[in-house]
C-alpha cells in the first residue's frame, strides 16, 4: 500500500486535490488489496474551511499530527500563493517532512510553497504557465521549465496547473503499476493518460506592452497589421524610429523576446485563434499569418507547442453557435 499525505490549507484550488484522489481512488480499483493508495490529507488549519471555488474541505490530520512513514507528499496549490509571504513554521514543516519520503513534490502552485521551504534550489521544477515567470524570479536557484505537463528530478515531481495535476498522478500511477493500468484508470476518468505538448498549447504567447504609445508597441502594432509581410529586424527599427542595436535591445528589455521571437509568437496566436474559430484550410492559415506554408506552419508548432497545426485544431476547435 502506497501511503500518500497531500498538503491542504484555506483557499487551496480544490481541483489540485480532487484530481489526484480521484485517480488514486480509481487505481484502487483495478489493484488487489494492500496494493493500491491510502490517502491522507494534511492540513495548515482545522477543518472546516473552504477551497477557492468554495468548497468546503476538511483534513484528516494537522501539521502537529501528521507523523511520518508516507511514500509520497504532494502539496496543492492555490491562487494567492505566488503573492503570499513565506509561512515559517510551514516552510520548516515540509523540509524535515520530505526527509526519507522517496517522492515528495506540487501541483500547480504548490510549488511556491516547496520553493519557500528550499526544496526547489538545483532542481527541474514546473508550475502553472502564467506563474512560472514569478517562480523563476522568486526562486532563483530553481531551473523553472515553462512549458511541462509535470517534470520529474529525482525525488521531486511537480506538474503544471490545476488538471495537470491528473496528468502527474497518472504518470505517478504508471510508474507503480505500469503503463496498462494508468491508462485503464484515465479511460474511467474520460481523460488522455498522457497530453501531446506542453502546457503553452493551453496559453497566449503574448502580452501586451506595459507603455502602449512607446516604439515597441508601434512596432507590435505594425507586425500584427501584417503579419504575412516579412519583418527583419533592420525593417522594425525604421519603424521604431532607432538605430538597429538600440533597437534590439529596448525590445528585449521591454518585452523579455528578441523581435523575431516576437513576430514569430504573434503568428503562433492567430494561427491558433483561426485554427479554433474558423474553417480556412491549413494552406490559407499558413499564408495568412506569414509562415509562407503549410509545412513550414506544421514545423514551428511542434517545436513551439508540441502538436501540429492539425492535432491543435482538433483539440482546441470551438463548436459552431
Amino acid at each position: 500500500m502506497h501511503r500518500i499525505a497531500i498538503l491542504i490549507f484555506p483557499d487551496v484550488q480544490a481541483l489540485d486535490v480532487a484530481g489526484p484522489l480521484d485517480v488514486f481512488a480509481e487505481a484502487n480499483r483495478f489493484v488487489g488489496d494492500g496494493q493500491g493508495y491510502a490517502v491522507t490529507l494534511i492540513g495548515t488549519a482545522p477543518g472546516p474551511f473552504r477551497a477557492s471555488n468554495g468548497m468546503s474541505m476538511s483534513p484528516d490530520l494537522l501539521l502537529a499530527d501528521a507523523g511520518q512513514g508516507y511514500d509520497m507528499l504532494l502539496v496543492a496549490g492555490g491562487p494567492g500563493l505566488p503573492t503570499a509571504a513565506r509561512d515559517p513554521v510551514l516552510s520548516d514543516w515540509l523540509a524535515a517532512a520530505v526527509r526519507g519520503v522517496p517522492r515528495y513534490g506540487s501541483i500547480c502552485t504548490g510549488a511556491f510553497l516547496l520553493g519557500h521551504a528550499g526544496l526547489l534550489d538545483g532542481r527541474q521544477v514546473t508550475t502553472h504557465w502564467q506563474d512560472a515567470p514569478a517562480l523563476a524570479e522568486r526562486f532563483p536557484a530553481a531551473a523553472v521549465a515553462f512549458d511541462r505537463i509535470y517534470l520529474r528530478d529525482g525525488a521531486l515531481v511537480t506538474s503544471a496547473g490545476v488538471t495537470a495535476g491528473i496528468d502527474l498522478a497518472l504518470a505517478l500511477v504508471a510508474e507503480d503499476h505500469g503503463a496498462a493500468l494508468a491508462l485503464a484508470v484515465a479511460k474511467r476518468l474520460v481523460v488522455v493518460a498522457q497530453r501531446q505538448g506542453g502546457q503553452s498549447q493551453f496559453s497566449p504567447f503574448l502580452t501586451a506592452p506595459a507603455d502602449e504609445t512607446s516604439p515597441v508597441a508601434r512596432v507590435q502594432a505594425r507586425v500584427m497589421a501584417h503579419l504575412a509581410d516579412t519583418h527583419t529586424a533592420r525593417n522594425l527599427a525604421e519603424v521604431a524610429g532607432m538605430s538597429l542595436r538600440n533597437f534590439s535591445r529596448h525590445f528585449v528589455q521591454e518585452t523579455k523576446m528578441t523581435p523575431a521571437e516576437f513576430v514569430e509568437r504573434a503568428r503562433i496566436d492567430t494561427a491558433r485563434n483561426l485554427l479554433e474559430g474558423s474553417d480556412l484550410a491549413l494552406k490559407a492559415v499558413a499564408y495568412r499569418c506569414g509562415f509562407g506554408s503549410p509545412d513550414r506552419m506544421r514545423i514551428v508548432f511542434a517545436r513551439r507547442l508540441g502538436v501540429t497545426p492539425a492535432q491543435y485544431r482538433a483539440s482546441f476547435r470551438r463548436a459552431a453557435p
